[in-house]
């Protein structure tokens, strides 16, 4: 019984190492991973346009079809890009 514990572990090993593997040859190729965005480039620059111009948060959503939580996150990363690694 043991023995057959000891190949089942070692196959999970086995496992985990060519996920973790196949994932570091993605993210090496730029493979994005998680949710896409939900604005574009262009959406994104046509926002912030808005918001300069006075805009509300809540009509740049409904205008774009997205949450005004997007559009806040929008703005913060305007006003406070991240800082380069």
């Amino acid at each position: 019984m043991q023995v057959i514990s000891a190949v089942a572990e070692f196959e999970k090993d086995l496992l985990i190492e060519r996920t973790h593997s196949g994932l570091a040859r993605a993210r090496a190729a730029g493979k994005r991973f998680g949710r896409p965005p939900a604005l574009n480039q262009e959406q994104r620059q046509a926002a912030l346009e808005q918001l300069k111009a006075g805009a509300s948060i809540s009509a740049i959503a409904r205008e774009f079809g997205t949450s005004r939580q997007t559009i806040m996150r929008l703005r913060g990363d305007a006003v406070s890009p991240e800082l380069p690694d």
